[in-house]
């Protein structure tokens, strides 16, 4: 699963793309599994994950996730995609 996600810090907004180090982090962060993203996410989980998606993308971040928190003016969701990492069998066409 990738989210793209659309952060302003001040300078204009940037579009992220979580990988899955994004989402392992926010899984050890939060005590949870991907799988429990289904029923939703709140403003702090997107908040983490375009932290790390930044930090996965070599975007300068400060070192500690309430800095970088309190620098967002806007963040959204502009794209997901849920395929499965792998075909399951029976998927082909």
């Amino acid at each position: 699963m990738q989210l793209t996600l659309r952060v302003d810090t001040g300078d204009g907004p940037q579009d992220v793309t979580t990988n899955l180090w994004a989402i392992v982090a926010w899984e050890r962060k939060y005590k949870t599994k991907a799988s429990k993203m289904a029923e939703g996410l709140g403003m702090e989980d997107l908040a983490y994950l375009a932290y790390e998606a930044c930090k996965a993308q070599k975007i300068t971040v400060p070192a500690v996730f309430d800095d970088y928190l309190r620098r967002i003016v806007t963040l959204e969701v502009v794209g997901s995609d849920d395929r499965p990492t792998r075909e399951e069998p029976g998927d082909a066409s």
